[in-house]
């Protein structure tokens, strides 16, 4: 196929899960239901936490920025393929797909780096109790967030320019519900090497480096939580991070299983559905797993409600 240059083309094709009519209600249903669920869940998570002065400690401030990276990661790719569903379209134009994969990447790498600093965050409340507030004082807590913002930003950046120098084919046609940066990457007729390096790079310094230190934290936390006398106090600091790891264990395991299975596979169709689960599922399920498990956002949420 002849390469087209950037400036030929204006638009790619969003294919999404299904081309059947009959089930395009079915799957706009479905996601409008699940957006809406994630956008008010982790909404009452940060009106709980702001209104409450109770809750004015470094856990619930990384909750509540958590909650907010997760409404603006969901509202990167859904609103997008509802509105499609709902014109009868497939269209996205080049402008928005790039912006698209921009806004997916940078909030991606904020709930990695959230998780981490959420596990740190458990680990000196844990293995280092009575100097917890001097350690995790307000501004140390700023800068982890503002950090995390810097490199997420800087790093999508990259991916940004790296796909705006690739010339792509007649073969516009994406196999996914949004721009995904892999799936861009193959739609170019030729020089992607820098950028699969470049994709691979990140996923391993990123992705791995977080994982690798969220385990290291739990690592240490397990080894403080056996060493407590008390089944009590074994209960209580074991519940505290209950909730944590079952995000932890939803994002990470399913962003793994979507790249592993889609190596090993080459489907296109089963990347785009399991990419649901770390897209759409945890940001959904963060509200409940943390306010049904949480006796103090649960009191907040009360408080709030008069």
């Amino acid at each position: 196929m002849e390469p087209r240059n950037n400036t030929q083309f204006s638009k790619f094709l969003l294919l999404g899960f299904s081309e059947e009519p009959e089930l395009q209600p079915l799957i706009f249903g479905l996601f409008l239901s699940m957006y809406l669920i994630t956008v008010f869940g982790n909404l009452l998570i940060i009106l709980a936490v702001s209104s409450d002065s109770h809750l004015h400690t470094p856990m619930y401030f990384f909750l509540s920025n958590l909650s907010f990276v997760d409404i603006c990661f969901i509202s990167t790719t859904i609103p997008k393929m509802l509105w499609n569903i709902q014109m009868q379209s497939q269209v996205i134009t080049y402008e928005g797909c790039i912006t698209q994969m921009y806004f997916y990447i940078l909030f991606a790498g904020l709930d990695d780096f959230l998780l981490t600093v959420m596990a740190y965050d458990r680990y000196v409340a844990i293995c280092h109790p009575l100097h917890y507030t001097v350690i995790m004082n307000p501004r140390l807590c700023g800068c982890l967030v503002l950090g995390s913002w810097v490199i997420s930003a800087t790093y999508s950046l990259l991916h940004s320019l790296m796909v705006l120098r690739l010339s792509f084919c007649s073969d516009l046609e994406i196999h996914h519900f949004f721009c995904e940066t892999k799936q861009l990457v193959q739609l170019a007729c030729y020089d992607t090497f820098l950028n699969n390096t470049t994709l691979c790079f990140g996923a391993v310094i990123i992705g791995g480096g977080t994982l690798i230190d969220i385990l290291y934290s739990y690592s240490k936390i397990v080894s403080s939580i056996c060493g407590i006398s008390s089944a009590h106090g074994k209960y209580k600091a074991f519940s505290t991070c209950a909730s944590h790891l079952s995000i932890v264990s939803l994002f990470y395991f399913s962003g793994l299983g979507v790249y592993l299975s889609s190596a090993a596979t080459h489907s296109s169709h089963s990347s785009a559905t399991g990419s649901v689960m770390y897209t759409v599922v945890t940001p959904m399920l963060n509200p409940f797993i943390y306010s049904l498990r949480n006796k103090d956002i649960k009191r907040a949420l009360k408080r709030f409600f008069g």
